[in-house]
């Protein structure tokens, strides 16, 4: 598998337009999570190397702040060019580290380019207002980078998050300091080799590394600002550790969305967007996933038999080969945790449809795979349908009361997205108005579009992404007040 493989030549830490060697000498194994081979190491950057790298990235901030924002866009095209042309070597790189099926990875490599360009092209919307003062006086507001920020990304797409989420704060004329996941960190390692000299040395750097890296990015004085795409208890360990700096933190995190469909809806397409709702082409390792399946009596029994035949469409393989349809588990902690899960919706009550166990191909048996997986008879309290399980586990639940729907609805702790399908304009409103969701979809599901503001309500996060709020984000708000002296 590895033979065909671009992987990085460098297993250090890239800072200052240059690569080092972690102060601690440790390096991490990474791990193909399909056949437990070994495909190369990263560094495990401590709080002494993230020190290091925050003064590199000072340094670029001070040159990068000053490049006037149309020839930040010019440089930040040429880096959608850079990525666009190694699109394929990227995803292919990305799916023997990450698990998830090669060609879904060509489409975060490829959103990832677009994410540049579409950042590039907001460069001069960074702008203030003017406030009426009188004939004496003019009073207006500017927009300037913070600094330094660090962006902490998670395991499920590690190169288009690495990519896109370094558009933004770049953009507004920031430094980044990007820290891939560790379980999959080898595609932004490559990443940083393809960008090496596109942009001035430290505008740009990669800190691989673990729990302590991140902590140390986060608590830093040095860094302007955070950012988190993960797990609600380390979206919670991140703000708490910028608390002490008081910077600002955007965090995206955990969901238990919800898809609702109502008696009007077809049942085909409520099958179809149960099944790509879930996301089970990357094994339902998705926050967005919609992994409660709301249906109406009425329609309830058609869609659970139309689901239980397209999720056939989906069988675990090797990521790398081009047929695969679904991907692996991340790894073995996330494979057993998905697995209690199931055991536990078994013995919650909750109907078993179909999957809740492993590949009997021999080809598979090293990695961590397991077969979509469907719940029927589920009950808005057990813990399938209310803690989120980050593995390709749908629970179905029935509901005939519009009220106590939302309520079932509304009732985890998480709300960042949620997926509407009925034919009737009135109903679809008042449901969107009521479900306590950032993002919400009516006859559709899944997709994100670029200039629309993504991020969740309650614990599933704060802020706003990919949109100008993004950027905004990534700038701070001056006010400069001119007395006019008189004639």
């Amino acid at each position: 598998m590895s033979a065909s493989i671009v992987f990085p030549s460098h297993s250090g830490l890239y800072y200052g337009g240059d690569w080092h060697e972690p102060q601690g000498g440790r390096k991490i194994a990474s791990v193909s999570p399909a056949t437990a081979e070994v495909l190369g190491h990263a560094a495990e950057g401590t709080a002494i190397d993230a020190a290091a790298a925050i003064a590199a990235a000072h340094s670029g901030f001070e040159q990068w702040r000053d490049v006037v924002p149309l020839e930040r866009a010019r440089l930040m095209r040429e880096v959608a060019t850079r990525i666009r042309s190694h699109a394929q070597e990227l995803a292919l790189l990305d799916s023997a580290d990450g698990g998830n099926p090669v060609a879904e990875m060509i489409s975060d490599a490829l959103a990832g380019a677009r994410a540049w360009e579409f950042f590039a092209g907001l460069v001069t919307e960074m702008k203030g207002d003017s406030i009426p003062m009188g004939p004496n006086a003019v009073n207006f507001t500017a927009r300037e980078p913070r600094g330094v920020v660090a962006r902490i990304v998670a395991f499920n797409h590690p190169l288009m998050f690495s990519a896109v989420k370094a558009a933004a704060p770049i953009a507004a004329g920031n430094a980044v300091i990007m820290k891939p996941p560790e379980q999959a960190p080898l595609s932004t390692l490559r990443l940083a080799e393809l960008l090496h000299g596109l942009l001035p040395a430290g505008v740009f750097n990669v800190l691989t590394g673990g729990r302590e890296l991140g902590g140390a990015l986060a608590a830093h004085p040095g860094v302007a600002m955070v950012t988190l795409i993960g797990s609600v208890p380390t979206g919670r360990a991140v703000m708490q550790a910028a608390s002490a700096t008081l910077k600002p933190v955007l965090l995206e995190l955990g969901g238990k969305n919800a898809l609702i469909a109502f008696g009007d809806a077809d049942p085909d397409e409520v099958a179809a967007a149960v099944i790509a709702g879930m996301n089970f082409t990357w094994c339902g390792q998705s926050c967005g996933s919609t992994s409660r399946a709301f249906l109406h009596s009425s329609i309830h029994d058609a869609v659970l038999d139309r689901v239980r035949t397209r999720i056939k469409a989906f069988r675990p393989g090797i990521p790398t080969d081009r047929g695969t349809t679904m991907g692996a588990i991340i790894n073995q902690a996330q494979f057993e945790r998905v697995r209690h899960y199931i055991e536990l919706g078994q013995q919650e009550g909750a109907r078993l449809v179909c999957g809740g166990g492993s590949p009997q191909d021999p080809v598979l048996a090293r990695g961590y795979f397991i077969e979509p997986t469907v719940f029927a008879d589920v009950t808005a309290n057990m813990r399938i349908a209310t803690e989120e399980i980050f593995g390709p586990v749908l629970s179905v639940l029935r509901w005939d009361d519009w009220e106590r729907m939302i309520d079932s609805v509304n009732a985890v702790e998480y709300g960042l997205t949620c997926a509407i399908w009925t034919n009737e304009l009135s109903v679809a409103h008042r449901t969107a108005s009521r479900v306590q969701a950032g993002f919400v979809w009516i006859n559709e599901v899944g997709k994100h579009f670029l200039g629309t503001p993504f991020g969740g309500y309650k614990q599933s996060g704060l802020g706003r992404e990919e949109c100008l709020s993004e950027l905004l984000a990534f700038t701070q708000e001056k006010n400069i007040h001119i007395k006019l002296r008189r004639p």
